[in-house]
């Protein structure tokens, strides 16, 4: 066997596989012994049919699959042992000749490598990042109390619909001037959310035992899937229901918040954690405060890449086989779509090979403590979007071992903790030109990017 690997501009490889038929030989003898103790072939016994026909019926088949086996595990090998820093898979080369598996002949395989370009990434004290504090004001607190007096809240019945309220509609509905036409009860509405202001001004100020006379695919002249929900009809039907409907109000309900007392401190943050106002506000403060700082985190590893990616400069890349490769992984989605990407996706890829360095800088590993960790956070994350921000811990902890059954979830979950180790090893490696914004400013920033 021998193998050569060459590359003159340091991206486009080239190795060259020469395989004996002592490679191999000893392999394909293996199988078709194999072979021949369960061939099961008329007029032999399991096990006696003789060995030449063996060959002949499963000799060419054997000796490609044996060839194959070992071309992967020696292109692999070879790489890894010569420390070849390829990018996405081997690709068949345009300069390989015909093969004759037929002959005892040595066999030569070529295939094209792209290969990583050459650089260095190295962060010290003297490279200035920016981190970006979120400064907690008094109206952010309102703003989070608010929410979660909005959430706490409940419907009390009133008399008279206020337009200013989150008020509901419950009444009588009845089409007009159409005989054998539609009379439903108990129908539910909500007039803020009517797209006709006409027809939306038509409920204000009513009362108990109000008639409203209006019309439904006025109101929602875009929204036959609306229309169709209330009236108990299909959406296909809603052009034979165009005319006006009567609405008897039955029932006036208001959304009222709930207040700010230990209720709701508990209702939030579990029973006698909070005893007054002010530790209420503080522990949202501080709740924050938390968020803010992954946001921080966030912004600051996005400026390290910025950053990271002027002081490298541009990287040449072995753009048309990356084409191929990228084409070969994206069969179903054919030229465009790659054309279309490339340029997005060598970008994604130069930061990628730069990370990977400042992560072997820091001597970054992700355990399974790491990934126990991000996937907390995320269930911690995605129980706040419904406003439970008081979950006990084992119940987090269940939630992280579910998600991490997930093969699809893991790898995500891996990138996470790289991201998470990383920002906070650079954060003591670089110098950190610390400034307060606003989150209003905050979000500007990132928007820009």
């Amino acid at each position: 066997m021998n193998i050569s690997f060459e590359a003159p501009d340091k991206i486009n490889g080239l190795m060259t596989i020469t395989l004996e038929t002592a490679d191999y030989q000893p392999e394909v003898d293996k199988t078709l012994k194999d072979y021949r103790k369960r061939a099961n072939i008329p007029g032999f016994r399991p096990g006696q049919a003789p060995m030449g026909m063996i060959k002949r019926q499963f000799g060419p088949s054997v000796k490609v699959e044996a060839v194959n086996k070992l071309l992967g595990e020696k292109l692999y090998e070879y790489v890894r042992e010569n420390k070849i820093q390829m990018l996405g898979e081997p690709l068949p080369s345009d300069k390989q000749e015909q093969i004759d598996f037929e002959g005892d002949q040595p066999l030569t395989f070529k295939f094209d490598i792209a290969v990583a370009p050459a650089f260095e990434v190295k962060l010290t004290e003297k490279d200035k990042v920016p981190y970006y504090n979120i400064t907690v004001d008094d109206k952010l607190i309102d703003q989070q109390v608010e929410m979660y007096q909005n959430r706490a809240g409940q419907y009390e019945k009133v008399e008279q619909y206020d337009s200013k309220e989150r008020d509901m509609l419950k009444g009588d509905l009845r089409e007009v001037g159409k005989e054998g036409g539609i009379e439903l009860s108990d129908v539910v509405l909500m007039p803020q959310y009517i797209k006709a202001d006409d027809q939306k001004k038509l409920f204000d100020d009513c009362k108990l035992g109000d008639i409203i006379t209006w019309n439904p695919r006025k109101a929602y002249p875009d929204n036959d899937a609306e229309v169709s929900s209330m009236l108990k009809i299909q959406k296909e039907e809603v052009k034979d229901h165009e005319g006006d409907f009567t609405f008897q109000v039955t029932e006036i309900s208001r959304y009222v918040k709930a207040e700010v007392n230990q209720e709701l401190f508990d209702q939030t943050f579990g029973k006698d954690a909070v005893k007054n106002e002010k530790e209420f506000r503080q522990k949202i403060a501080d709740q924050i405060s938390q968020q803010f700082k992954a946001d921080s985190d966030y912004k600051f590893l996005q400026d390290i890449r910025a950053y990271v990616e002027k002081k490298v400069g541009k990287l040449e890349f072995p753009e048309a086989l990356l084409k191929r490769v990228m084409m070969n992984n994206n069969k179903d989605k054919g030229a465009d779509f790659v054309e279309k990407n490339f340029d997005a996706s060598i970008k994604e890829l130069g930061w990628h090979l730069m990370k990977e360095q400042l992560v072997a800088a820091q001597g970054i590993k992700v355990e399974d403590a790491d990934l126990k960790d991000v996937a907390k956070e995320a269930a911690r994350m995605q129980f706040a979007q419904y406003g439970m921000s008081n979950v006990p811990d084992e119940y987090l902890e269940n939630y992280a071992s579910e998600m991490l059954k997930k093969r699809e979830n893991v790898d995500g979950l891996v990138d996470r903790a790289v991201d998470v180790k990383l920002t906070a090893a650079l954060k003591n490696v670089v110098k950190l030109t610390e400034k307060d914004v606003t989150m209003e400013d905050f979000q500007k920033m990132l928007q820009e990017k």
